[in-house]
């Protein structure tokens, strides 16, 4: 009996008695499926249940209650209930071969009824909504309901609104082979695949040896997501951002994106489109596009299909930051009208983690974008990789029990069936705004690409797939068979559809919507497309007015009334006064500032990553908690009121690097005024979300013309933590680094880190930027800034001298002094001032490179002649084969610096406290050593 529900694999009379008795009391107490068997079945002796109805206790009416129930009659709820829970395993969903054995347990002979039962009637027939059946009768319709084409799996749920409303969907619709669509629908259906089929068709007609990762043998997903669109808008929807890897990705730009057959067949002939007059490009099957169609009821929705490398299920974040940066910026976080699909292949569904980590952050506050629609076009194989070597689960799908998101398993061959399955996924997310997946089980007609052989691994497999008619022709026969539509008019549509593809490879020109842009898309086309060197030899002026920065301090300062404070907060709020009161601000409060000023200037600011409320180093607070009750208080909030500045948005994140990053990413792509933030909880797990900065933050505007200002704060330094917690990798980041596509940074002040941030929005152009942030300098005495370098008239620094010899009394002689000039960046800076300081050292200069890339060569070379003779040095912690050095030696090689640092290394720094200090006294000495 282990394969029972629970309510049911305690079935005993004694049990029974006792859940009656609860359901007299209170009916709402009991399981929902004994709540209906109650109602169902006739328990009292007399046959009637008027006492309970009337309320009446349950001592006053147990003496009518049955001393034994029926065996039969629970073995038929047993069995009912069976078909709900696993009758998905006995859909028939695979086009190709009979599905696998799951042992589904629901043969009724399983249950102790035997076939003499089938022609008995069973009043457990209510239970299923058949008053008075037979169980033949039951048996027949549950196999209808639940083992035909479509697999409902939606059991998982715990919420008994969303369960039930599901399995009143399921079990009422029409039971006809159409699932009760009406002609103009299905002239709809045939009309997408006459496109998806002739499209695939011509192209493999006209460009036979070219790689396109074609949608054959799962066309149906055309009609699909035209489904999916018109369902949508048809509630309110007016927005989707689709995001999906390669196969299939040409026929849906064509024929659902509405991409002109021109412009692919033109990358199809290897011409450059207007678009990419500058950049490397990409191939076509990864570009993105955005659009407006009509949809099946002449509804206007915005449709974007985001572009996306060959790491298949990486744009899934970044798909989900781009919608909840449009559901807050347009929709005023109205995620009904904005919705996100994502689109699947089975193996990379199953087997890629960044599945589970967007999955997992679906309902989570700062990354809920009122549920996505997973349509997975299930191949039933990876490359060359059966399904039973790819995943261990029963299904690909299996991560949507994570957060209990409805199944719909369909065969692709069914165009209907799935065209149903779309509808229902839109309804229910649009009702509970939660995650549906759809499992489109189907097939691959080629290998990977059209070159590849599958032979040589599956010949079953694809001996089965030559001889198996294409969706398209399924559906002819299915309609003519049923005298839905002539079959000669369908083979019409066919040719003629043929034809405008060759008429437009002649240059025909097709006429698609006008595209509309949206105010944040306006605003990333009145910027600066292309970058030079110019753009970048000055940064331009980013203070604020002294009235601005006292305000938001002032602001600072303050809790709401009644508010507890934590005493460590009272403490930190009394030294941070302290400071202001010398005139001086700290690191914390530098960003805090920075923040606060884009506030006002009604920018929003976003900022995300593990621990960021408090921050992993206790130096932020931008939220603070009450002692009492929990509450939180955003600090940044209410600075000038409401509606006079911009919205401050901050979310501690789940432990998740890739997922996270690829979020943020997506939401800076929807809205260049604001200011978005990652943080690294330590900068070494940013290695964690590698495809993201390789794939789209270094090569994004490269490969697609899409900028993006998106802002990551890596903690970095050498303070004896160990090989985990010491480096961000500076190496790799400054190895991606080349046609200014991104900042990299280790600055060495609070008002530079102010500037540095004011920077990104105060630019013509975005670019990412990568911050070495501090650990130890965060609480340094001597990493502070006078408040009066985050005025007016100020800006970011990409180098700053020695103070010592930027005086008005530096004279010539004083210059002549100086041996050695030690180019450094970040936090070893502040271990050579104390060296410097403590010997009254005036023959060596120091001078910090606050921005690495770009690197600013004209001043580091201005300075190189001011100091002229002098022996130039670069200084680093890291080891030799890591940092900055490598990138300095191989493209600066010309400007002479000499190497001070740690040997070259495997591991990033020593885990040995003693052998760290020895090591980081070791390159002091070294740097002053005449």
């Amino acid at each position: 009996m282990s394969n029972l529900p629970s309510f049911l694999s305690n079935a005993n009379p004694a049990y029974i008695e006792d859940l009656y008795n609860q359901y007299l009391q209170n009916s709402d107490a009991v399981d929902q499926s004994w709540n209906l068997f109650f109602k169902g079945f006739d328990f009292a002796a007399n046959g009637n249940h008027s006492d309970a109805q009337n309320g009446k206790a349950a001592d006053t009416v147990s003496a009518e209650a049955p001393k034994e129930i029926d065996k039969k009659e629970l073995a038929v709820i047993t069995v009912i209930d069976g078909y709900r829970h696993r009758g998905h395993l006995l859909s028939t969903t695979n086009p190709l071969k009979p599905r696998k054995d799951r042992a589904p347990h629901l043969d009724f002979r399983e249950w102790g009824l035997e076939k003499e039962d089938l022609n008995k009637v069973f009043i457990s027939g209510e239970y299923i909504g058949m008053k008075g059946a037979t169980l033949e009768q039951i048996l027949d319709r549950l196999n209808k309901i639940y083992c035909g084409n479509i697999g409902f799996e939606y059991s998982n749920i715990e919420n008994h609104e969303k369960r039930l409303w599901l399995r009143q969907k399921i079990e009422s619709r029409p039971l006809t082979d159409d699932y009760g669509l009406d002609i103009k629908t299905k002239r709809r259906i045939l009309e997408k695949l006459n496109g998806a089929v002739g499209f695939e068709d011509f192209l493999d007609k006209k460009y036979t040896t070219q790689k396109r990762f074609s949608l054959e043998g799962g066309e149906t997903a055309i009609p699909a997501l035209d489904a999916i669109i018109s369902a949508g808008a048809d509630d309110k929807v007016e927005e989707i951002i689709i995001g999906m890897a390669h196969r299939g990705r040409l026929n849906v730009l064509a024929n659902i994106m509405g991409k002109t057959y021109e412009n692919i067949f033109n990358e199809f002939e290897g011409n450059s489109t207007p678009d990419h007059a500058f950049g490397s490009g990409d191939v076509k099957y990864h570009l993105g596009f955005s659009s407006q169609v009509n949809s099946l009821n002449g509804k206007n929705v915005y449709l974007k299909l985001a572009p996306n490398p060959s790491h298949l299920e990486a744009v899934n974040a970044v798909i989900e930051g781009f919608a909840r940066a449009k559901a807050d910026i347009l929709y005023d976080s109205d995620y009904d009208k904005i919705l996100p699909i994502l689109i699947h292949g089975d193996a990379a569904l199953a087997g890629l983690g960044i599945g589970y980590e967007v999955v997992q952050m679906s309902q989570l506050p700062g990354y809920f974008t009122g549920g996505t629609i997973h349509f997975v076009i299930n191949n039933q194989i990876g490359f060359t990789t059966d399904f039973e070597d790819a995943r261990s689960s029963t299904y690909c799908t299996g991560l949507a029990n994570v957060v209990q998101a409805p199944v719909f398993h369909v065969n692709g061959d069914d165009a209907e069936a799935v065209v149903f399955c779309c509808r229902m996924a839109v309804e229910y997310r649009q009702k509970f705004n939660n995650d549906v997946f759809i499992d489109m089980v189907c097939y691959r007609r080629h290998g990977h690409n059209e070159a590849d052989n599958p032979n040589f691994t599956q010949p079953k497999m694809y001996e089965a797939i030559k001889n198996h008619p294409d969706s398209r022709k399924i559906y002819i026969d299915t309609l003519a068979n049923r005298g839905d539509l002539d079959k000669n008019l369908a083979e019409a549509m066919e040719k003629e559809f043929d034809d405008q593809l060759q008429a437009r490879l002649q240059s025909i020109k097709q006429n698609p919507l006008p595209y509309k842009y949206q105010e944040p898309e306006q605003a990333w086309r009145s910027l600066k497309k292309e970058t030079a060197e110019e753009d970048f030899d000055i940064s331009p002026e980013t203070g604020i007015s002294r009235g601005s920065i006292d305000k938001i301090l002032s602001h600072l300062q303050q809790t709401p009334a009644g508010f507890n404070l934590v005493k460590e907060v009272n403490r930190y709020l009394q030294g941070k006064q302290k400071l202001m009161d010398d005139g001086k601000l700290d690191w914390g409060y530098g960003e805090l500032l920075a923040y606060g000023s884009l506030l006002l200037e009604k920018k929003d600011v976003r900022l995300s990553g593990e621990d960021v409320k408090r921050g992993t180093f206790s130096h932020r607070h931008a939220v603070f908690y009450d002692a009492v009750t929990d509450d939180q208080y955003n600090r940044l909030s209410n600075i000038a009121g409401a509606d006079k500045q911009g919205t401050f948005r901050i979310f501690n994140s789940l432990l998740s690097e890739f997922a996270v990053l690829g979020f943020e990413y997506g939401y800076a792509m929807a809205n260049p005024e604001s200011l978005i933030v990652w943080e690294a909880q330590f900068g070494d797990f940013v290695n964690g979300a590698q495809t993201i900065m390789d794939q789209f933050i270094a090569s994004g505007e490269s490969k697609w013309l899409r900028q993006n200002g998106l802002v990551m704060l890596l903690p970095h330094g050498y303070e004896g933590q160990g090989p985990e917690h010491s480096s961000a990798r500076l190496e790799r980041l400054l190895q991606s680094c080349a046609e200014y596509n991104m900042t990299v940074a280790n600055v060495t002040t609070p008002a530079n880190f102010f500037h540095l941030l004011r920077r990104q929005l105060a630019r013509p152009f975005r670019k990412p930027l990568a911050l070495m942030s501090p650990k130890s300098l965060l609480r340094h005495p001597l990493c502070i800034s006078d408040i009066k370098m985050f005025e007016t008239g100020n800006k970011f620094l990409e180098v700053i001298d020695d103070p010592l010899f930027v005086s008005d009394t530096t004279t010539d002689e004083s210059l002549k002094t100086v041996k050695r000039i030690l180019f450094c960046s970040g936090k070893i800076y502040y271990d050579l001032l104390a060296k410097q300081n403590a010997e009254s050292r005036k023959d060596v200069v120091i001078v910090r490179i606050e921005q690495i890339y770009p690197f600013p060569l004209k001043q580091v070379q201005g300075l190189i002649n001011k100091y002229s003779g002098a022996k130039l040095f670069w200084i680093q912690e890291e080891p030799a084969n890591m940092g900055a050095w490598m990138f300095i030696a191989t493209f600066y090689s010309s400007l002479g610096l000499n190497y001070i640092g740690r040997k070259s290394a495997a591991s990033p720094a020593s885990g040995y406290l003693k052998i760290h200090n020895m090591e980081q006294n070791a390159i002091v000495e070294k740097a002053f050593s005449v």
